[in-house]
């Protein structure tokens, strides 16, 4: 009879576990054709192939204002609507609140659902060039001054602060030029419309093996394993790192029950053939994180990308 009780508690429990009750919101706060696009799309294709949710995912691209038109939608939610969208976030979801305070947004606040990944940072330049080093480059920008364009995907953001460095760490005078969305980033590369971007490899990965574009030098500790020929900037004498994350947040007053389904969700998304695939060719790095452990990570990341924000006069 216990034994029988016990059973009927358990099929309960389950029975009254929460599943979303519609499709669910899919948010990008980037434009299409970049890192975080692909990211996205890859992550719903996986989830509706596996049968890993009850709804389906829906993709949507938010990315006005550096992200800012994401961060407000998604803050924006109210009542149950909070539980049925979820978000993927770049680091300016640390530095577009702390360059427009005036958004009321503080990321801290956003429910901390998975960070699913590192992505990674390369300098590059187009393959009919004669730049073959970053002391070509180096050299090639010096002669350009502010005449040479760096293509990126908004103001003060991941490229943006970037370019900061480089101009900075060489005495360069490079314009900084921001597009909507990497893809759009590597097509003006691509295309001689700019002389050079700090694109992830999963932006310029195609450009890169149709020999249109040229990576010079990585923004990580050591080389990367899909570019073993290219030196890291450690390794010519500037001791700078630079990771962006992938992650997955809820609104900001999701449900416990809600953050536990999406949370089991992406979790089967991580350990999937198609996401380690995914992570391995793409240059991707980093454990899953979630909860407070993630939580953690975006404090220490928001103080660190807020004293670049200040050392660029970005902010006070």
């Amino acid at each position: 009879m216990l034994a029988g009780c016990a059973i009927g508690l358990l099929l309960a429990s389950q029975a009254w576990a929460w599943e979303p009750k519609k499709p669910v919101e899919f948010i990008i706060m980037a434009g299409p054709g970049g890192g975080a696009d692909k990211m996205a799309r890859l992550m719903q294709s996986v989830i509706e192939k596996h049968k890993f949710s009850s709804k389906p995912f829906i993709p949507k691209n938010k990315p006005g204002g550096t992200g800012a038109e994401a961060l407000r939608y998604m803050k924006d939610r109210k009542g149950d609507n909070r539980n049925h969208a979820v978000m993927v976030t770049l680091n300016s979801f640390y530095t577009t609140p702390l360059r427009q305070p005036n958004l009321g947004v503080d990321a801290l606040t956003f429910t901390p659902v998975a960070r699913m990944a590192e992505d990674t940072f390369l300098l590059w330049v187009h393959a009919d060039s004669d730049i073959k080093s970053v002391d070509d480059f180096v050299k090639a920008a010096k002669a350009e001054g502010d005449k040479w364009i760096m293509a990126g995907t908004g103001k003060s953001s991941e490229d943006n602060l970037l370019t900061d460095f480089l101009n900075s760490a060489y005495d360069l005078q490079m314009k900084y030029v921001p597009f909507k969305g990497g893809g759009r980033v590597a097509k003006e590369l691509a295309g001689k419309h700019a002389h050079s971007t700090v694109n992830n490899p999963s932006g310029q990965l195609g450009f890169y093996q149709a020999k249109k574009t040229r990576p010079l030098a990585a923004f990580t500790p050591e080389r990367l394993p899909l570019f073993q020929d290219v030196p890291t900037f450690k390794e010519l004498g500037k001791d700078f790192v630079y990771f962006m994350q992938r992650s997955v947040v809820g609104a900001p007053g999701m449900s416990e029950e809600a953050e536990a389904y999406y949370r089991g969700v992406f979790q089967k998304v991580y350990d999937s053939e198609e996401w380690q695939n995914y992570m391995k060719t793409k240059s991707l790095q980093g454990e899953f994180l979630t909860g407070s452990d993630l939580r953690a990570y975006w404090q220490r990341e928001r103080s660190i990308h807020e004293a670049m924000l200040k050392k660029m006069g970005e902010i006070k």
